[in-house]
């Protein structure tokens, strides 16, 4: 009887490790590439052709699910895609997860191999945001040096014009009091089909009904979801109304990726990581 125990007892545990190594395998693997045509109106004077972006977010740079070997394959992914621009979407500092982990410089230094014609704009996440709790992060003005030192510019509620796009990068919205209506307006003084960046979705409700592009990641897309459940929990004021993927409410448009990384615990499921390949088309004139 007592053995028979122990082996059920046996049974259970090998299970129970071969499920979490299952967990971890899928929270390596290289991203689903997922693509979306997005039309805005672009401004007069603008060339009228599509520009294709590609979007990485929550790189969470740190052992044992991210490496600075599986980035480089990861950059070389988007790299072949040969997109027109490239966007951040933060969190590129990971969590102690009991395994390799690394400051802020190292977890955006695999960026400096990204390649683009119109260049790389990025945010900031919450785990890049400096405070007691978080000393691996950089000041605002130590973050902006890093980001010039790679090559890419960073915002932090600011706009830049990327071909006949107006590009508004916010503050992240968790840690941090981004001003919105400040953005949105450089955005309209350097004029171009307006695309917002933000680490996360709870930026969405409050944004004009006016025709725009948001793009951010933050969700993991739950990280873990379930069978016939689905995506039950994801850190968000709003629930899981913004968990994963395409939404449009009204004039406006966003995307929410799942990311490259891991937050907490080194496991995805039925949540696999990704990169979203967007073609950008001007809207046709009245």
């Amino acid at each position: 009887m007592i053995r028979k125990w122990l082996l059920g007892l046996a049974a259970l545990l090998v299970l129970g490790v071969g499920f979490a190594l299952w967990l971890i395998h899928n929270a390596r693997a290289m991203p689903v590439v997922r693509r979306a045509e997005v039309i805005l109106p672009y401004p007069a004077g603008a060339a009228q052709r599509p520009v294709t972006v590609a979007l990485l977010t929550d790189t969470h740079l740190s052992g044992p699910d991210n490496s600075p070997q599986r980035m480089a394959r990861i950059v070389a992914q988007i790299n072949a895609l040969q997109p027109d621009l490239i966007l951040l979407g933060g969190d590129y500092i990971g969590d102690d997860k009991g395994a390799a982990i690394y400051d802020a410089r190292a977890s955006i230094a695999p960026f400096a191999a990204l390649r683009a014609p119109m260049g790389v704009v990025a945010v900031l996440g919450n785990h890049d945001s400096r405070s007691k709790k978080n000393r691996r992060a950089l000041s605002a003005s130590d973050w902006q040096a890093a980001f010039h030192a790679v090559g890419i510019t960073l915002l932090q509620d600011g706009a830049v014009r990327r071909g006949p796009l107006a590009i508004g990068g916010l503050k992240d919205i968790y840690t941090r009091k981004p001003a919105i209506d400040g953005t949105l307006a450089a955005m309209a003084r350097i004029g171009g089909a307006p695309v917002i960046l933000s680490h996360g979705p709870d930026v969405f409700p409050r944004l004009p009904d006016t025709p725009s592009l948001t793009l951010v990641g933050h969700t993991h897309c739950g990280q873990v979801a379930f069978p016939f459940a689905g995506i039950v929990y994801v850190p968000s004021k709003y629930g899981t109304r913004y968990a994963c993927g395409r939404y449009r409410e009204g004039e406006r448009q966003m995307i929410v990726a799942a990311g490259v990384g891991t937050s907490g615990l080194p496991f995805r499921m039925l949540a696999p990581p990704d990169i979203w390949f967007l073609t950008i088309r001007p809207a046709a004139r009245k």
